[in-house]
């Protein structure tokens, strides 16, 4: 599934150091003559295309970016220090337009891909270079070039990392709300979201990843029902599946009443795996953790139960979460983030 993410930043290169003016003064040497060095190259500014990055979040919170200056020349023929390059990482995908012209600049397909989008001003020459036959001691030098400066507009394609699976209510919009800064609508009737919405997980200084809180599935979508394809196109573009499944009433009565039957939440599960296997099986083997859901309704037990079940039934990591108060949300998050990373590299 893709969605677009953008951000906006201002870059400015490093303007050139300026030409030294000097001459050689030393002991039993009085024509000397001149000796002034160049100034250094400005820093440039330059976008490199990785891997490490699957978002621009990173970038929203520094608008302006800026490289060194290049150092004066000094005496002694000696140039100045070039400017140090500032280096600003982005994923892979990301494609580079003049905010003010709406120009496409570049467009970074390919890991380590770099692009100068600021190139540092030149050094400035000093007097040395101005010595002629008839001019032997020259003051004249040159000021160092300046660097450039641009508006930029960063666009991103977002194919998302997880994609949240559940029956309509499972609680994807309420867990997407928590973990991001994502606002879809919540409320408490199926089919609350009608389309797809994305949120941008924030692992620090480790990186990031998109989540996708797509549209509730039901039974016979991969023959049309509800929305059908439409939602089935989207998970095919995931990397890692979070299947969200409710803890209810049905459940725990089921529980404590000691009846052998299946439990409601495994039933909608079996049912959407079901679904996801008559559609495409490739999908259908793409990593996944299960989620129980909601687990501040029901008592612990029933919890510990179901939990046991699903372990059972599946061999698959399952998660008790609850987005209401917050608990195994970070456990859960973290273990998205790994799995990504895992899918990532392969």
């Amino acid at each position: 599934m893709r969605f677009i993410d953008e951000t906006k930043i201002f870059v400015a290169s490093g303007a050139g150091g300026n030409g030294c003016g000097g001459f050689l003064r030393e002991k039993f040497n009085a024509f000397g003559g001149p000796n002034g060095g160049d100034g250094g190259r400005g820093g440039d500014i330059v976008l490199v295309a990785t891997h490490r990055r699957t978002t621009l979040i990173e970038l929203r919170g520094k608008a302006i970016w800026r490289a060194e200056r290049g150092e004066h020349g000094r005496g002694k023929q000696q140039t100045g220090a070039a400017g140090k390059a500032t280096e600003i990482h982005v994923p892979v995908g990301t494609r580079v337009f003049d905010n003010d012209t709406g120009e496409i600049l570049a467009d970074l397909t390919a890991d380590q891909d770099r692009w100068i989008a600021a190139k540092g001003g030149r050094g400035g020459l000093g007097n040395l270079h101005f010595k002629t036959s008839t001019n032997r001691a020259p003051k004249k030098t040159t000021p160092g070039g300046p660097g450039e400066e641009k508006n930029l507009r960063l666009e991103l394609m977002l194919m998302a990392d997880v994609g949240l699976l559940g029956f309509p209510n499972a609680g994807k919009s309420t867990f997407i709300s928590r973990v991001s800064a994502a606002k879809p609508k919540i409320a408490d009737y199926p089919f609350t979201t009608l389309t797809p919405s994305l949120g941008v997980v924030d692992m620090g200084t480790d990186g990031s990843f998109a989540i996708a809180d797509i549209p509730g599935l039901v039974e016979g979508a991969s023959d049309g029902a509800g929305l059908g394809y439409q939602f089935l196109r989207h998970v095919g573009r995931t990397r890692v599946l979070a299947h969200l499944v409710s803890m209810g009433e049905h459940d725990e009565g089921m529980v404590h009443s000691g009846e052998q039957d299946t439990p409601d939440a495994l039933r909608r599960y079996r049912a959407i795996r079901h679904e996801l296997a008559a559609y495409d099986s490739v999908i259908a083997g793409r990593p996944e953790v299960i989620v129980l859901t909601k687990v501040d309704l029901v008592e612990p037990d029933v919890a510990a139960t179901l939990r046991q079940r699903f372990e059972n039934e599946t061999g698959k990591k399952v998660f008790v979460i609850s987005s209401a108060t917050g608990a195994g949300l970070t456990a859960l998050t973290n273990a998205l983030w790994d799995m990504t990373c895992a899918a990532v590299e392969e």
